[in-house]
């Protein structure tokens, strides 16, 4: 009875004070996925109005239904690049129709319990998502520096020293957000030569509407929009959970991964309800948002609602918000990301784990897919291991007389079962022990092998006796293993 106010308060209002952050937190990133969801609209192809409902509509709902509050979620480019394609030959109905999918696939990925595998992705992937992340929020600001007057270089040399230097005075009010308004003020009272918000494409006027996808409901339709649906899911939940991890380590809190599966999942049916392409999770946002105070879903909440006042009341005010300013902000995301401290480590760090991170920085810069990258991260790492305990076992041999034990102990499974298999010399004429009381069996590999091993000493002419099982390998070698049941067969 008594959990659920309290759970209720921790994720919602936890204080008065914290209630302030958490809504001046969410000002400020609904003012900093303006110019970004009109990006992601541009890199898919589709009108600025589908980014910014989307970004809307998720952030709403993903406060509602999201495991990890303060996370910031929306339209990103990760999905947009994704979809580009399907806008191109199919039309914007399509990719309502897709996202629609998506969420339906997100959803039964949380009901699978998928976000389990999160668990094989190391530490060294988590960093190199992280600092590839940072440089490609950097890299995406680099065109607002290109054919521009002095005035966007001071404006931003201006915000950074704001968002910096305030915090040494103050910590009421966040200081990307003072940053914003301050140099807002000064660009239009002085009518400064630089590119604003409404420069970067046509701002939706009122608010979206409801309708379903209008697409016709038949196999062809969803022969064309599976593919792109399966990915966007995919790509989406990957972020998603990698987002979580880090705002789980900012915060030093846990989040519910699970949770965050299925409510990205309707978070996305309704974006696409509204007329919003898919989206997922931002770690730069993220960061706008944790950096700035954000701690509860109230900022999360906040973002979306303000974002949508706004797009339907102050349109034409926001338009005029110069973009060095957000470009300052965004920049201090991408310095607060990145992991400084892993550079140094790429010295004290072991060998395999620093080739890890770096192969997973440079797959995701090079590529700008967050998901390759990760993906070259997990398997890399997956090599790496296997090599390691593949070497993590011994055998060794003793002889008295007639009878030869050979003491087997470590890890046996599919990497390890060559060089198990060779350890093991012919005993003609011999009584052969094999005690294993202190290895373990993984898998039908490691079973195999000591069925070979056992076969080519009973050739040779050798009495042959396995002791020691531990209790899962037991079970494992009872089911699978055929040795023992060719002795059986020959005693009957």
């Amino acid at each position: 009875m008594n959990s659920r106010p309290s759970r209720f308060r921790t994720e919602w209002f936890a204080s008065a004070g914290q209630a302030r952050r958490d809504v001046l937190s969410g000002i400020v990133v609904a003012l900093a996925l303006i110019p970004e969801a009109i990006g992601f609209s541009v890199i898919a192809g589709v009108d600025p109005r589908v980014g910014l409902y989307a970004s809307v509509a998720i952030a709403i709902v993903i406060s509602l239904l999201g495991g990890r509050p303060a996370m910031i979620s929306a339209a990103t480019a990760a999905v947009a690049v994704v979809v580009t394609p399907l806008v191109r030959d199919h039309g914007v109905s399509y990719l309502f129709a897709a996202t629609v999918l998506m969420g339906l696939f997100q959803i039964a990925a949380g009901l699978l319990r998928l976000d389990l595998l999160m668990q094989f992705v190391s530490r060294s992937v988590v960093t190199g998502f992280v600092n590839a992340l940072a440089i490609l929020i950097f890299i995406a600001q680099l065109p607002q520096f290109v054919d521009v007057t002095w005035h966007t270089y001071a404006m931003v040399a201006g915000g950074l020293a704001i968002i910096y230097l305030l915090p040494r005075v103050t910590r009421a009010v966040p200081s990307p957000l003072v940053a914003i308004l301050v140099l807002a003020a000064i660009s239009i009272a002085l009518g400064l030569p630089v590119r604003t918000v409404g420069d970067m494409g046509r701002l939706p006027e009122g608010l979206p509407g409801l309708s379903l996808p209008h697409v016709p409901l038949t196999l062809e339709t969803l022969r064309i929009i599976l593919p792109y649906s399966l990915t966007m899911a995919a790509v989406g939940l990957l972020e998603s959970m990698m987002t979580a991890q880090i705002v789980d380590d900012m915060t030093d809190s846990e989040s519910d991964k699970r949770r965050e599966c299925m409510g990205q999942g309707g978070a996305n049916i309704a974006a696409a309800l509204v007329g919003g392409m898919g989206g997922c999770a931002m770690i730069g946002q993220s960061v706008i948002n944790v950096g700035s105070g954000g701690r509860t879903r109230l900022s999360t909440l906040v973002a979306g609602v303000f974002l949508l006042f706004l797009l339907a009341v102050l349109g034409p005010v926001v338009g005029r918000i110069p973009m060095p300013a957000l470009v300052a902000v965004m920049i201090m995301v991408s310095i607060g990301t990145f992991s400084w401290a892993s550079i140094p480590n790429l010295l004290r760090h072991p060998p395999t784990s620093s080739v890890v991170m770096a192969a997973t920085v440079a797959v995701v810069v090079a590529t700008h897919d967050l998901a390759r990258g990760v993906l070259v991260g997990v398997l890399l790492s997956g090599l790496f291991f296997a090599g390691k305990v593949q070497r993590m076992f011994a055998v060794e041999r003793e002889e008295a007389g007639d009878r030869v034990t050979y003491r087997v102990s470590g890890e046996i499974f599919f990497a390890s079962v060559a060089r198990f298999a060779r350890a093991f010399t012919a005993e003609p004429g011999r009584h052969v022990r094999i005690d294993v009381s202190d290895a373990h069996f993984w898998d039908i590999s490691a079973v195999g092998a000591l069925d070979k091993v056992i076969a080519r000493l009973r050739r040779d002419g050798s009495q042959v006796e396995v002791a020691g099982y531990n209790e899962a390998s037991a079970n494992l070698v009872d089911r699978f293993a055929l040795h023992d049941k060719q002795v059986e067969l020959a005693a009957h």
